[in-house]
């Protein structure tokens, strides 16, 4: 049986939730709704498959379910369940005790629990998704960072930039300054110095307006580079010895400070630094730094949970696997800490170092785990510190700042990880003086030779991990376009490839056939359209598969001002017969194969763009009709009453025309249009002849010769089709269970802004506005952030369609007539309105699902359980029909 998508699972919950009455068959109705077997419940409610100890009234299958329902307390109930013998004997994994009005449920294998009135289960369906094969996907919470620090030293930093010419000081000095004074306020706040040392020494021991602050920092940098107390002057003696080149002498980096700068240094010291998170620290500096970045500074890293969406399934979920596994054998136990202990993490485009960190910290957590199953054992061995190596994680930043910052991240990280230990063993393990730091070089990833920085000997658990650069191909820069050559060495490339596509090329070329693997953040545009024919293919012919992927999500983070970039995850692996796993909505699947459309499905690329329909079946679409007239043939509803007013006889030549917003919205706009047999009349109207005149002159300005070609005939549009026709908006959002799609009589102009099926046959409409239609769109159209982006080349042409009957067509071509009827019902309201997931009228959803249902069974008698069911089909479809038209 085919597997359920989260929506069907969804709208079968629902049916059942509004219910007036429940009674015992709510549970096997429940499991029905969750996708179980039939058959399966059928033998459980006869009671061939029921283990409960009443199963006159409880009804339990062996790992699945224990069904009780009691007048009893429902909480109580939960917990005799979980520790009666039926329950452990036979392992089942969910308890549910309902009264009927309300309900209690225990997930054993999560811990979770559900406490909700019974006919609130629609509304937590997700509880009971593993029942449909789906585990529920658990992140981390993002803890909230400090952005009042940030905001508090870009302050500061404006103010010294004021006080300090670039002779006096550069701004990499500058820069580097700040990197000290970081360091140091966290220094105070969390152990590595003493309490508040150096905010209570500038405090007491300087001047109040700031004339000796250059003077006494320089001291205390200097007394953070000397190894014996003795050197240091008294002054300065109780700072500690630092090392790692953070405070080496050799350049004069400290600026001049006047009263109100020092004000700022202390006011920033007296925050409470041990209470910011080092996961964003390094974005929060460059914010500092950057003015430009303050005010966004949640566009500027990425979250927390988002990271662990390359972490987790790239390699920690199975090291935490194997130390489950290995719990009780101290032999396994121990190997397992020398594997993570080997374990080198790589970020070829580093930034400020937020992956690196948050593996570094997970890794050293499960370090933690393993050391306390051990129960004590090998502890000594760890007192001069963990085997996580912060020398183990690689990385490659073009930003010398970012660079430095990364660096001094990874220490901060070290230090908060030492505190964990210190609070678990009760063993300190002191930061300082640094014996190490992060293998980080700057430089450019796409031009240095990752091996060189992070050697892959093939046997190594190497893994890469990052949020790289994206910059679509129309909004690179020129050094960033000579790139490519670097990249790519002497492999054909395409120009449209996006700057990110680099990053996935090279990681590939590093990870083939050897044990590495890679997880990147992307633009989701790089798994949509033809960007997909232009990088897949080349990724693919290195023997690389995807390994796991999430599908597009919205990139939030709880800073000010969070970002709402649409992103995807994909992890990239050497071919393998290992599980591949596909996240979409928080649920994750199981699947035989990830095409670089983030779909279940073989390994193939649609396109290139087709001029005319893969199936034969349907007719041809096009654009609809461009002006090239520089807003002159084009008129507003305020410019057509005005034409009117003053030229009456003008009506005959203007006509209503329509895009894909006009349409949605309900937006009315107007243009001239004339016939070449209407051009004598038209032009004797001087309102019209004006705007004509207008046209020819703008086209023959133009650059393009096509457009002062058309100065020739200034009096129509580039393109003069018109008739009846389907239209195809070309952008809608994504919200849409459906495209707005329409049909509209002669009377109205199709702009080029929406696709038209001219004379098109009502079936035809059947089939473009289908959910068959709408899988198909989802997975290999282009979007606008996450709006879908139609294209008849690239969508329409391409859609696999099988030859139909006459009885098919006239099936299809009444449901089309019943939706459109329906619309018409509901003509008060827009296309918007009408087709918001929200407040879209039941008639009308009901109308469209018996379209949905005609044109499945197209595609298969049975019908589909899901939309990746279709997905699956329309792909084995395409690769027929594709294969079928080569070889003619």
């Amino acid at each position: 049986m085919a597997r359920l998508s989260v929506a069907d699972i969804q709208d079968r919950v629902a049916d059942l939730a509004r219910r007036p009455t429940y009674s015992r068959e709510f549970i096997f109705d429940l499991l029905v709704a969750l996708g179980r077997s039939r058959a399966s419940v059928t033998r459980l409610r006869s009671g061939n498959l029921n283990i409960a100890d009443n199963p006159e009234v409880e009804v339990a299958q062996k790992g699945v379910v224990y069904f009780k329902p009691t007048d009893a307390d429902l909480h109580l109930t939960i917990a005799e369940l979980d520790s009666s013998p039926t329950v452990a004997k036979y392992d089942t994994r969910f308890l549910i005790a309902t009264d009927y009005k309300n309900l209690v449920a225990l997930d054993r294998a999560s811990g979770e629990t559900l406490d909700i009135a019974i006919d609130e289960v629609d509304e937590h369906f997700e509880f009971f998704l593993p029942w449909a094969g789906m585990e529920k996907a658990q992140y981390v919470a993002e803890a909230h960072a400090d952005i009042k620090a940030a905001e508090r030293l870009g302050k500061l930093f404006d103010e010294l930039a004021k006080e300090n010419s670039p002779e006096d000081i550069s701004r990499h000095s500058l820069n580097l300054f700040f990197t000290r004074l970081l360091f140091c306020f966290f220094a105070e706040d969390t152990g590595i110095f003493t309490k508040g040392l150096f905010t209570e020494k500038v405090e007491s021991l300087t001047q109040e307006d700031g004339s000796d602050l250059q003077s006494f920092l320089t001291q205390v940098f200097d007394a953070l580079d000397t190894e014996d107390p003795a050197a240091k002057p008294a002054l300065v003696r109780a700072f500690p010895y630092v090392n790692g080149q953070l405070f080496a002498r050799g350049a004069e980096v400290v600026p001049h400070f006047s009263r109100q700068a020092r004000n700022l240094l202390l006011r920033s010291g007296h925050l409470r630094w041990d209470e910011i998170n080092p996961d964003i620290f390094g974005s929060m500096f460059q914010a500092v730094v950057d003015p430009k970045l303050r005010g966004d500074l949640g566009q500027h890293y990425t979250s927390v949970p988002n990271i662990l969406k390359t972490i987790d399934p790239l390699f920690m979920e199975g090291l935490w696997e194997e130390f489950e596994a290995a719990q009780g054998k101290p032999a396994r136990l121990n190997r397992l800490l020398d594997r993570i202990g080997s374990i080198k993490v790589f970020d070829p485009a580093c930034g400020s170092g937020n992956f690196l960190v948050i593996a570094y910290k997970e890794l050293r957590r499960l370090e933690n785990e393993i050391l306390k199953s051990l129960g004590g054992q090998n502890l000594q061995s760890e007192l001069f510190g963990s085997r996580i190596k912060i020398t183990n994680f690689y990385g490659i930043e073009i930003d010398p700042l970012a660079r430095e910052v990364a660096v001094l991240s990874l220490w901060i990280a070290k230090h908060q990880m030492n505190q964990e230990f210190n609070e678990i063993f009760g063993i300190d393990i002191p930061l300082i003086p640094l014996k190490d730091a992060g293998q980080i070089v700057t430089g450019n990833a796409a031009r240095i030779d990752w091996n060189q920085v992070c050697p892959n000997d093939g046997e190594t658990e190497i893994y890469l991990v990052g949020n790289p650069p994206y910059s679509g191909s129309g909004k690179q820069t020129a050094e960033q376009k000579a790139d490519y050559t670097f990249a790519f060495e002497g492999v054909a490339y395409s120009r449209n490839l996006d700057y990110i596509a680099i990053w996935f090329y090279k990681g590939a070329r590093y990870i083939a056939d050897t044990s590495a693997e890679l997880a990147f953040v992307t633009t989701n545009s790089v798994t949509q359209g033809q960007h997909v024919a232009l990088m897949f293919p080349m990724i693919f012919a290195l023997g690389v598969e995807i390994g796991f992927a999430y599908t597009s999500f919205k990139w939030t983070n709880n800073a000010r001002g969070n970002a709402g970039v649409t992103v995807a995850v994909i992890g990239l692996r050497s071919e393998s017969t290992r599980p591949k796993h596909l996240n979409t909505d928080g649920v994750r699947r199981i699947v035989p194969n990830i095409n670089p459309y983030l779909a279940s499905g073989p390994n193939i690329v649609v396109g290139p763009k087709r001029g005319e329909p893969l199936s034969p079946t349907i007719p041809r679409m096009t654009y609809g009709n461009k002006p090239v007239d520089g807003g002159n043939l084009l008129l507003s509803l305020r410019d057509k009453e005005q034409l009117l007013l003053q030229y009456p006889e003008a009506v005959e030549f203007v006509r209503k025309i329509t895009g894909s917003q006009e349409y949605i919205n309900g937006q009315e706009r107007w243009c001239l249009w004339i016939t070449p047999n209407q051009v004598e009349s038209a032009l004797l109207i001087p309102g019209i002849a004006e705007r004509v005149e207008k046209t020819r002159l703008k086209r023959l300005a133009s650059r393009d010769a096509g457009a002062r070609k058309l100065a020739e005939r200034p009096w129509m549009f580039r393109e003069q089709r018109e008739g009846t026709a389907i239209i195809v908006p070309s952008v809608s959002s994504e919200r849409r269970e459906y495209v707005p799609i329409g049909y509209l009589g002669p009377d109205t102009v199709i702009s080029n802004l929406a696709f038209a099926i001219y004379d098109a046959e009502p079936w035809v409409f059947a089939l473009v506005t289908s959910r068959m239609h709408m899988a198909w769109l989802r997975a290999v159209g282009g979007k606008l952030k996450t709006d879908f982006r139609y294209s008849n080349t690239l969508v329409y042409n391409t859609f696999p369609v099988p030859n139909l009957t006459a009885a098919q067509k006239e099936t299809l071509t009444q449901r089309a007539l019943r939706v459109l009827d329906v619309r018409e019902y509901h003509s008060e309201k827009t296309l918007a309105e009408l087709y918001d997931p929200d407040l879209m009228p039941g008639n009308l959803r009901l109308a469209h699902k018996e379209l949905d249902d005609a044109v499945d069974t197209l595609y298969r008698k049975s019908g589909f359980a899901s939309d990746e069911d279709r997905l699956a089909l329309l792909f084995d479809l395409y690769v027929q029909k594709t294969s079928a038209k080569e070889s003619a």
